[in-house]
């Protein structure tokens, strides 16, 4: 046990006394790390467990996560109540939703009931009233840059052209106008199979939303339905789209758009999240020191180069694609993203 593992333990142990939660059992338990520098571990009591949360202050912004966990909770969100926080130290101390992650319960007979209850409490996420940060053009940009400095430049070395780089920002201007275009909600950011969890009463648990903003309506369904950790048939993932728009046109979310406007806004909002994720998996690699994310990265560029294929306004972006990424991947003797096109 770590020094600040130590100062954990004995901070829960307090915390269970001061709020008469019960006494302690054994230890802390580590339960998981994520992709950030947060640590979770499990205690245990008599009559419940607790999850234990350790965010170092210097490296993680905790203040996000409790303002956000509190009002969502109270508004009826199933997130998980925060019980106690030390701001100081970064030790949070919150109610357990156990351990049944929503990805590996994601068999094609049960895939689609539980997208639907995913699908409802996204709903609900969306009608909640919290001031959230807006997702506005700089943070969209942020997010598009990732890409060419953290695949492009940082992991394959290209070394990127005007006509690089002329293709890349005329089609993140592309993107970054449809996303700001939509109807702005509240947005979890990270909406998908690793950050909800099915409870043991049969509900659907929502953890991770530490980054959420105000931002385009089909951003989480994307992150949900194009899950960089599994993908399913378009046709499956179009009709399981517009069953979310009719769940949004039920709670007055949208307005008269049509079907097709919805699966546009769907695509492309889809192609900015992937164009951002494929960096963000790229820098967890370089700068964090966690390659096991980079074995998603083929599956997430398929849905990039899927989506660049179906529209004419996004040609020269595929044909950028086809004639010099996947040549330049290929003459380095890498052929993992052609691999994911076939």
């Amino acid at each position: 046990m770590d020094d600040r593992q130590q100062s954990l333990q004995n901070w829960v142990q307090n915390t269970l006394v001061d709020q008469n939660l019960g006494n302690m059992k054994g230890s802390l338990v580590t339960v998981s790390g994520d992709a950030s520098f947060r640590r979770y571990f499990r205690q245990a009591t008599e009559n419940a467990t607790y999850i234990a949360v350790d965010a170092p202050p210097e490296k993680e912004n905790s203040e996000p996560f409790v303002r956000i966990a509190k009002h969502w909770f109270e508004q009826g969100v199933n997130v998980p109540e925060v019980l106690a926080w030390d701001e100081s130290q970064g030790f949070m101390l919150l109610s357990d939703m156990g351990d049944q992650l929503l990805l590996p319960l994601l068999t094609e007979d049960k895939a689609s009931d539980l997208y639907h209850q995913a699908m409802d409490a996204l709903v609900g996420i969306q009608q909640t009233s919290l001031t959230l940060p807006e997702y506005d053009q700089a943070l969209l940009d942020r997010e598009m840059q990732l890409f060419p400095d953290w695949f492009l430049v940082e992991h394959l070395g290209m070394d990127l052209n005007g006509h690089d780089r002329q293709v890349l920002s005329e089609t993140f201007e592309l993107l970054r106008e449809t996303a700001l275009g939509q109807v702005q909600v509240p947005v979890h950011r990270d909406y998908h199979s690793r950050n909800l969890m099915l409870l043991a009463d049969g509900s659907m648990g929502i953890i991770d939303f530490q980054d959420a903003v105000n931002g385009a309506i089909t951003y989480d369904l994307v992150s949900l339905l194009r899950d960089a950790y599994i993908a399913w048939p378009k046709d499956q993932v179009e009709t399981w789209a517009l069953d979310y728009f009719e769940k949004a046109k039920a709670a007055g979310l949208v307005g008269g758009i049509s079907p097709q406007q919805w699966l546009l806004w769907f695509d492309w909002m889809g192609l900015q999240r992937h164009i951002k994720v494929v960096g963000i998996f790229a820098r967890l690699c370089y700068r964090d020191g966690k390659a096991g994310y980079m074995q998603d990265i083929p599956r997430t560029f398929r849905y990039i180069a899927d989506v660049a294929r179906e529209y004419d306004a996004l040609t020269e972006f595929s044909q950028w694609i086809e004639q010099r990424l996947l040549p330049f991947m290929a003459a380095k003797g890498d052929t993992s993203l052609i691999e994911a096109r076939q």
